[in-house]
């Protein structure tokens, strides 16, 4: 379904119970992908975010690996319900995007600018999250439900070598996505006269 970009962030939501089907073609998501990395603008033009697209069982062993990983460091009865969360919202979904950034631009960046140089790292993240918006929303409006997770730096190492990824590269965040099975929540928000200030 084709919103304006109005519509489309309006509807952006967490989606927390998926099914494996897929409203449109592989090459569809991966055109996703490519527009979000080419279109979202970035600290001083960096374009240091990277992205990884997982799917079919490339996605499954994300989620397997993010379990065994949990299963070592909490406790049996924290691990039941991680593990029942993990299989009905994450590894059930179609596919799973990770977010990272590359240093060597952000530390480049430093060099270059020593002024600001404490202030890269904090911009990189922002570089980030304009990607995951924008990813996300594309991914809702293509009819999928995703959320955004964070099981860094718990899983870095183990993903990185599980797909030889470059060690230069940061693990900022995951987004599983899938069909949605059920409605979001009621969400709650704060009166907006409350977060904007406006003089004129």
């Amino acid at each position: 379904m084709e919103r304006n970009l109005k519509e489309a962030l309006k509807h952006r939501r967490s989606y927390y119970a998926l099914d494996s089907q897929s409203p449109i073609s592989d090459e569809q998501i991966e055109e996703i992908m490519r527009f979000a990395v080419a279109h979202t603008p970035s600290a001083f033009n960096s374009q240091s975010t990277r992205l990884v697209l997982l799917l079919g069982e490339h996605h499954r062993k994300l989620w397997k690996l993010v379990k065994e990983t949990l299963k070592k460091i909490i406790s049996e009865a924290a691990y039941e319900a991680t593990e029942a969360k993990v299989d009905k919202s994450f590894l059930a979904g179609y596919g799973t995007v990770l977010f990272y950034e590359d240093q060597t631009i952000v530390e480049s960046l430093q060099k270059a600018f020593p002024l600001y140089q404490d202030k890269f790292p904090e911009w990189s993240e922002h570089t980030s999250a304009m990607h995951q918006l924008v990813v996300w929303t594309m991914l809702e409006n293509a009819g999928f439900g995703a959320s955004l997770q964070h099981y860094n730096p718990l899983i870095d190492l183990a993903v990185q070598a599980e797909w030889r990824l470059p060690e230069h590269w940061r693990l900022i965040a995951q987004m599983p996505f899938g069909t949605p099975l059920t409605a979001p929540g009621k969400k709650d928000m704060h009166p907006v006269e409350e977060r904007i200030k406006i003089f004129k």
